[in-house]
């Protein structure tokens, strides 16, 4: 037996083809992945390519959840597996699977050993108001990311900003406000970033709260964004009306 299947796994090292982790080797899978076993002052290393000679490209946050899976190597059918003596499966290679995380856009390429099927609660079905809350935020990050790199106009000032906050916040946007709403800092150097409904009370009594966590200058980091439907739109619509950082909120 080992003769035959020895060829056959080194055949399927070289045409690797799309599959989860392996614990699921033949496509069923979870939809959403999450970090786990990293300790809760460390990162898990995104890489160019599977295996630790490659090139560091960006990190997930030891909590990190939500994450989609692209593809593993090597490739290794169930059947083939359960073939395997103990033995044989010791002398397999290490795993690596091709992650992203759509929240930060980062993506690359993980050691299967840190990764888990997402347990988090954010893969639950949400409250609709609270999954539209969730976008705005996330479309609200994703137009200041899109400014910074020099492809728009910002989204903090007139007359984007509507399309996030309440009025009377826009207007105080205008002027000065000291530190930076989305990162609470005057200086922002992020990465990680993730935004998920709160754990608890995502929404109550028409108020969704939804969490940005994310890393500035390597140290961890939650903005609360506290929204409400605002009835001076047509059709009303949610809106920003408060951002919390610790120790400072806007406004």
């Amino acid at each position: 037996m080992i003769p035959v299947i020895r060829p056959i796994i080194a055949a399927l090292l070289v045409f690797a083809a799309p599959i989860p982790a392996l614990a699921q080797m033949d496509g069923h899978g979870p939809d959403a992945w999450m970090v786990s076993g990293v300790a809760s002052d460390d990162t898990l290393n995104v890489r160019t390519g599977p295996g630790t000679d490659h090139l560091v490209i960006g990190t997930f946050a030891h909590d990190a959840t939500g994450l989609r899976m692209i593809t593993c190597v090597p490739y290794l059918p169930r059947r083939i597996y359960h073939a395997l003596s103990d033995s044989q499966r010791a002398d397999l290679p290490p795993r690596w699977c091709l992650m992203e995380n759509e929240d930060s856009g980062v993506s690359g390429w993980v050691s299967a050993h840190y990764l888990a099927e997402d347990t988090s609660a954010a893969q639950t079905q949400m409250d609709p108001l609270v999954a539209r809350g969730v976008a705005l935020v996330r479309r609200l990050y994703d137009h200041r990311q899109r400014a910074q790199r020099g492809e728009t106009a910002g989204p903090l000032a007139p007359p984007a900003a509507r399309d996030y906050f309440f009025a009377d916040l826009v207007a105080r946007l205008s002027g000065p406000v000291g530190a930076d709403p989305l990162f609470g800092t005057q200086d922002a150097d992020v990465e990680g970033l993730r935004i998920r409904p709160a754990p608890e009370r995502a929404m109550h009594r028409g108020l969704v709260t939804v969490h940005a966590k994310f890393r500035n200058f390597g140290q961890p980091q939650t903005a609360i964004f506290r929204l409400r439907v605002d009835p001076a739109l047509d059709p009303p619509a949610l809106r920003i009306m408060r951002i919390e950082h610790q120790g400072w909120s806007f406004p």
